[in-house]
């Protein structure tokens, strides 16, 4: 409802107050009642339970959402940079204006802070990156607004080129946040390598398993607001495999236990301390 007001008054109060800026910026809080379905829908998708085609859920579909944003954005972004381009350097600027442009930024200022903050803690309780993504975006109107507030009261002092200037720059804060978001989620659905926190997390729960020795060739594949894990653990050779087994489901009970985000581990017993050749390039942090 939020951005649904803003796109509303920030078109409709923009054209009657002369601010190109301003309409700008409802074109961009357009795009964001758009985004906002997106990252909802992807969503909804990505805590769809596993099933027989997809047998490790459906949280892909959030970056894939991600994704999509971003082109709405980098749309966004090309036809307000088009048309400010335009006014700056190809027409002549008179026009000064209104007072009415500035209640609107004021305005839109108070509504973006509530609003992002309300969409980033939302998407960092249900740790969805997809809403994250979305609450980053709408931080962003919060700048937008400020510098539109600025132009319009500096415009009054004969400084009408700065408008069109504001709405060039609201153009290139919609292409960083496309920019942004886009390789968030690239690097999600590329299996970019996990922080170097969560692999030494990962290593010193499983280590405080009686009967781990440790842990190698660790991987984690994160689909959306959740991973999946695969592991080697070390246990004693000697072991049955009966006692093996055991050991390592305490490793992968533990694991999802104490770690939010790992929805599922995946874990293969090695024998401790024997020649064996394994490669395990993603846990040498």
């Amino acid at each position: 409802m939020g951005n649904i007001f803003l796109t509303t008054f920030n078109i409709v109060i923009g054209i009657i107050s002369g601010s190109f800026a301003l309409v700008a910026e409802g074109a961009h809080t357009l795009s964001d009642i758009a985004t906002s379905v997106i990252a909802y829908i992807g969503f909804k998708i990505g805590q769809k339970p596993p099933d027989s085609k997809h047998p490790l859920g459906h949280g892909r579909a959030e970056a894939i959402a991600g994704l999509v944003i971003v082109i709405f954005l980098t749309i966004i972004a090309y036809e307000i940079l088009s048309v400010a381009i335009g006014k700056l350097f190809f027409r002549e600027i008179d026009i000064v204006p209104t007072y009415l442009a500035g209640i609107m930024a004021l305005f839109g200022i108070i509504i973006n802070i509530i609003m992002s903050r309300y969409i980033m803690n939302l998407g960092k309780r249900i740790n969805s990156p997809a809403i994250i993504a979305d609450g980053k975006h709408q931080q962003m109107d919060i700048f937008s607004c400020i510098a539109i507030l600025f132009s319009v009261i500096l415009s009054q002092f004969g400084y009408t080129f700065l408008d069109p200037l504001v709405g060039f720059v609201i153009g290139l804060f919609v292409l960083k946040a496309a920019y942004n978001v886009g390789k968030d989620n690239i690097n999600n659905i590329m299996g970019k390598l996990p922080s170097k926190e969560l692999i030494d997390e990962i290593k010193e729960i499983a280590n405080s398993v009686d009967g781990v020795y440790g842990i190698h060739s660790v991987r984690v594949n994160y689909f959306g607001s959740y991973a999946t894990l695969a592991i080697h653990v070390d246990v004693d050779p000697d072991l049955s495999l009966k006692e093996s087994h055991k050991i390592v489901h305490q490793v992968q009970n533990k694991l999802t236990d104490k770690i939010s985000i790992v929805q599922l581990v995946i874990a293969h017993a090695c024998p401790y301390d024997a020649d064996y050749d394994h490669e395990e390039p993603l846990d040498k942090m």
